[in-house]
């Protein structure tokens, strides 16, 4: 790690070259806070820079739990469905429980938005504690879900091992009320 004077600023491409390197090593998600302390800059200029390094290819995707280096390519998962789906914000804890107890990863959330076309959200959501910190940061921030803005119909982008993890989920889904078909 790099060792400068307390308050010393970490200019431009050396910035940024030391977050990629830390979202590089890191297994976990870092905040845009976590980065901007680590820094000495502000929040908005780490967002600033994730969205310069993304510009440069950069595999990085914002999560709710912070920024993640993908290092594995993200369109390479063994099983890959996108599933349309439809419930109240009450259930999106059950819809997820249930899609993370199969052994899925919901990689996304995308809406179609009558103006923007289709918005998308990163999730990466892999187990129930996953699950748990992403509902918290949703109310303890007060933030409405995308699907809010589409009478509760969205996407998701679901990766898994195997196929038969996928059907039994969707089974599950159906029975819940939540997949559409």
């Amino acid at each position: 790690m790099d060792v400068r004077n307390e308050g010393e600023k970490i200019l431009g491409n050396e910035r940024r070259k030391l977050i990629l390197s830390w979202l590089k090593e890191s297994n976990e998600p870092i905040t845009g806070s976590v980065l901007a302390t680590k820094t000495n800059v502000s929040r908005q200029v780490i967002v600033q820079d994730i969205s310069l390094l993304k510009a440069q290819n950069e595999p990085i995707v914002a999560t709710a739990k912070g920024y993640l280096y993908i290092k594995q390519p993200l369109d390479d998962p063994p099983f890959q469905w996108v599933i349309a789906v439809k419930h109240t914000p009450e259930e999106t804890r059950q819809e997820l429980e249930i899609l993370v107890d199969h052994g899925i990863t919901v990689r996304d959330v995308t809406i179609e938005h009558p103006v923007y076309g289709d918005l998308k959200g990163s999730l990466m959501l892999s187990n129930r504690r996953e699950v748990n910190q992403f509902i918290e940061k949703i109310e303890s921030s007060n933030a409405s879900l995308l699907s809010e803005l589409t009478e509760g119909v969205h996407l998701h982008t679901l990766d898994a091992d195997s196929e038969e993890q996928l059907k039994e989920a969707c089974i599950e889904l159906e029975k819940a009320g939540i997949l559409l078909s």
